[in-house]
């Protein structure tokens, strides 16, 4: 009867300080503002929760055709919500509620809604684990319950909440695999590790290496550190160790091994910029990843306080993190050694929550003469730091807040050790409780304000600058004209590159961490396409090529109408409204194409860009040896003229003096049927840390710094632009590498060609991750085409047998057909999903048989 009051007094109190420690977003939420970053939030959080929703509420789990030009979300977006238990919790409630009638469609508008009380019962969720891991590990209950709130209500958490939605539920798992780590050392028993380590994997694969790396280092530091006498011996806990996290492992399969093989299969160029050894970062004051709390510090220099073994513990942990949080090296390790990314520092927030739990244990024993010194020694420190750090004033406003919340705390603790008694004992935790809500408070209005979270609001995700009214309206007129569900529509709003998902669009345009490493070759390397925008994690548009369009299902592309970027050969304006028209691309080429003509890739690499289109439209790229003549285009550079504008050039370096300075290309012999140009030029900006625009003719594009750690670091460009007697390269003033200049004519006489052969097949079904397609093969083709991105998952057969799925035109789905009738059934899984669900299943059996015998004081027992 105590424990299930216990459970039920801990469970309301979580919640309460959770809720108190989300003031300021439910006041941000009464006013149409959402807890929701701008960039990231709105684009990705928000977005792939729309869509997966979506996916999982038809039955759907795997594969998305709204994705970008397609894409296995199951493993793409692992490392966002696909297999995240707080999601699939919060999509289970989501849909009572609407079964109810309870609540509207989850569009966008709705998550974004619906993203404080999410973050304030997973923050609920934090607070109750961790402290009963804590009162599991001896802790009374009042610094237990207090520490956790401290983990909880911390810098990182908030941030992370806003931002990054599911970063934050990493910090759900770090206690219970503490907690199974303790349950192995002090009883001998490993069920729970299997457990700790199996959701760990299954919920975050990323995430799953940071908090694994942090319990091995928990796991050394408790070898060194014994808390009870009679703890289980090294070598048994290792033996459960590697037991009970190989079963765990094997539990996770079902979605680790597909989330890893996405993140193998992305692109992702390696950090080649040096890290430094140390990197200042002010954590008393003004860190944008964790402030460390006066209590804490004061804690931390009561000596006597290490007589405690747990407090030894984790105040060892705490100061090894703080020195880490210095140097990048630790953010790049973290990070897989990539790119420093301060994202570990909730283990930092855990440790520290933990030292004060086990510190304010043994708080009676201080005395008055201990925590004065402790307590000048903190205030020096602190004062000292607002010395060294120009960047602050102790007269400032942060200033007066730190240090009032210092000075709050000292008093708290003097007031309890004068007295001693339960009335004091009360008021000493119930006023370190509200200095952690006021902090948490006072950082939200932080990322609200400064950090222009407070934009995110009704207003805008209903305005033209999200998804507004006249938009959806002339979406809506492109619905109604078609029947074909395989066309896609080149629209994106402003940068936002999930436009197509918010909107409920085919589009040709996503952004995520982990997408197709093969269409992004495809983009940054096979056909050289322009994004418009240089970054190493999204994709979008075609670069206004019309080949490209008509092969990729292109049939449609929105624009502003105060939008000067030229519009690819054969679009026509059908719709216009106030501020939009649509463009209709009259030559494109059926969704189901076949092929007699076969071009090798390997061949095809010592060729134009232009002449890979027109091996796509006569035939298809094959990675197999090819049966056709490769495809030939002259390059017409010799025979035009380099004037330079407001710049120098000579041995390949351009210097531009101007900030509309370049070069200018003088053409004079341009074919009469010539419709278009595609320029090709390697360029790089020898600044060390300046983005830039470039400009070709009416096309405008965006270059990434050398510093930044999204640059592509492909610096051959092809630029489409229309035929002109000149073709002007224009760049901000600076120093550039400017070489391999190379100009071909189009005109467009493949793809008209294509368009007059081309054969549509009516019979096509695309239901979930499933599609048949009954095609009469009488020119005798060897081969079909789809544009649908080539990943491994696919499998297909021909009249009932199975033939190999092949990459074809680099980045898509082609395999072998058969004269005649061909009724062909494609079915997509994730990676190696059969396998790793038979793991899974075989992994759940041994854990429970290794239970069952663990109480029967089997292998797994004392």
């Amino acid at each position: 009867m105590h424990k299930k009051r216990d459970l039920i007094f801990l469970i309301i109190s979580s919640l309460i300080v959770a809720a108190l420690g989300h003031l300021f977003f439910i006041s941000e939420w009464f006013q149409d503002r959402y807890m929701v970053g701008p960039n990231d939030g709105l684009q990705q959080m928000v977005t792939f929760k729309k869509l997966l929703y979506g996916q999982y509420t038809t039955g759907n789990f795997f594969y998305s055709y709204e994705f970008g030009l397609g894409g296995g979300t199951y493993s793409q977006l692992a490392f966002y919500f696909s297999t995240s238990f707080m999601f699939m919790l919060t999509a289970a409630l989501v849909y009572l509620l609407q079964a109810a009638q309870l609540v509207g469609p989850a569009d966008t508008l709705f998550w974004a809604n619906a993203a404080v009380f999410v973050s304030i019962v997973r923050l609920a969720i934090i607070i109750a684990i961790t402290t009963y891991l804590f009162r599991y590990m001896k802790c009374n209950w009042m610094p237990a319950f207090t520490g956790a709130a401290i983990y909880g209500l911390s810098a990182i958490y908030f941030r992370h909440a806003t931002y990054w939605e599911f970063f934050t539920d990493a910090m759900l798992w770090v206690p219970i695999l503490v907690f199974a780590v303790e349950k192995i050392i002090r009883e001998a028993r490993g069920g729970w590790f299997i457990g700790a380590v199996a959701v760990t994997l299954f919920n975050n694969f990323y995430f799953a290496y940071v908090n694994l790396i942090f319990i091995l280092i928990y796991i050394i530091f408790r070898w060194k550190i014994q808390l009870e006498e009679n703890e289980t011996n090294r070598l048994r806990q290792l033996k459960m160790y590697v037991v009970s996290g190989v079963l765990g492992l094997g539990i996770s399969a079902v979605s680790f091994v597909p989330a890893v093989y996405g993140y193998l299969n992305n692109h992702r160029p390696p950090y080649s910029q040096e890290i430094p050894l140390f990197n200042w970062d002010n954590i008393l004051f003004n860190s944008r990843f964790v402030i460390i709390p006066a209590l804490f510090l004061i804690l931390l220099f009561l000596f006597s306080l290490y007589k405690n073994r747990t407090f030894r513990l984790f105040a060892a942990l705490s100061i090894i993190f703080i020195l880490l949080h210095f140097t990048p090296i630790a953010a790049s390790a973290f990070n897989g050694f990539s790119a420093p990314q301060y994202r570990w520092e909730y283990l930092l927030s855990f440790t520290i929550g933990a030292c004060v739990a086990f510190g304010l244990k043994e708080i009676d024993k201080i005395s008055k003469r201990q925590l004065s010194r402790a307590s000048i020694v903190v205030t020096i420190v602190y004062l000292f730091t607002i010395f060294m750090d120009k960047k602050i004033s102790i007269i400032s406003e942060l200033s007066f807040a730190v240090l009032t919340m210092m000075v709050i705390t000292i008093l708290l603790l003097f007031m309890f050790i004068l007295g001693k008694d339960r009335v004091r004992l009360i008021l000493l935790y119930t006023g370190l409780l509200i200095i952690p809500i006021v902090f948490a408070n006072v950082f939200q209005y932080g990322l609200s304000v400064p950090g222009k979270v407070d934009e995110v609001s009704k207003n805008h995700l209903r305005s033209e600058d999200y998804n507004g009214e006249e938009q959806r309206q002339i979406i809506q007129q492109i619905k109604d004209r078609e029947t074909d569900p395989f066309y896609r529509i080149d629209w994106k709003v402003g940068s936002f590159n999930n436009t197509p998902i918010v909107q409920n669009i085919n589009g040709m345009s996503v952004y995520g961490s982990i997408l197709n490493k093969h269409l992004l070759y495809f983009y940054l390397y096979d056909l050289n396409i322009d994004m418009g925008r240089e970054s190493v994690s999204r994709y979008a548009t075609l670069g206004n090529r019309a080949n490209l369009y008509s092969l990729l299902q292109g049939k449609y592309m929105i624009r502003e109408k105060d939008n000067s970027s030229p519009i690819p050969y054969g679009f026509n304006k059908i719709i216009e409204s106030e501020n939009y028209i649509v463009l209709q691309n009259k030559n494109i080429l059926p969704f189901v194409r076949t092929a007699k003509m076969l071009f090798s890739e390997q061949e095809m690499k010592h060729t134009s860009v232009l002449a890979r289109e027109y091996a796509m439209l006569e035939g298809a790229i094959v990675q197999d040896k090819n049966n056709a003549a490769i495809p030939k285009k002259q390059n017409i550079i010799d025979t035009a003229a380099l004037e330079t504008v407001n710049a120098s050039y000579n041995d390949n370096k351009l210097s531009v003096t101007d900030d509309k300075g370049g070069i200018n290309i003088l053409v004079d012999e341009i074919h009469p049927e010539t419709k278009d140009f595609y320029i090709r030029f390697h360029l790089e900006n020898l600044a060390a840390d300046q983005g830039f625009t470039l400009k070709v003719n009416d096309y405008k594009t965006t270059r990434k710094s050398n510093q930044s750690v999204y640059k592509t670091y492909d610096d051959n460009l092809t630029i489409r632009v229309a035929k002109a007697d000149k073709i002007k390269i224009r760049l901000p003033k600076g120093d550039y590498i400017l070489k391999d200049l190379a100009l071909y004519q189009e005109n467009y006489s493949k793809l008209e060609q294509a368009k007059k052969q081309a054969t549509e097949t009516k019979k096509i079904n695309w239901q979930d991750n499933r599609i048949t397609i009954t095609y009469n093969n009488q020119n005798n083709d060897n081969l079909m085409i789809l544009p649908i991105p080539y990943e491994k998952g696919w499998e297909v057969k021909v009249n009932d047998k199975k033939q190999a799925v092949k990459k074809v035109n680099y980045a898509f789905v082609g395999f072998p057909i058969e004269k005649g009738i061909n009724h062909v059934k494609l079915i997509y899984y994730p990676p190696y999903f059969g396998t790793a669900l038979v793991i899974t299943l075989i992994s759940l059996i041994l854990s429970v048989v290794s239970w069952r015998r663990a109480r029967g004081k089997g292998p797994l027992s004392r």
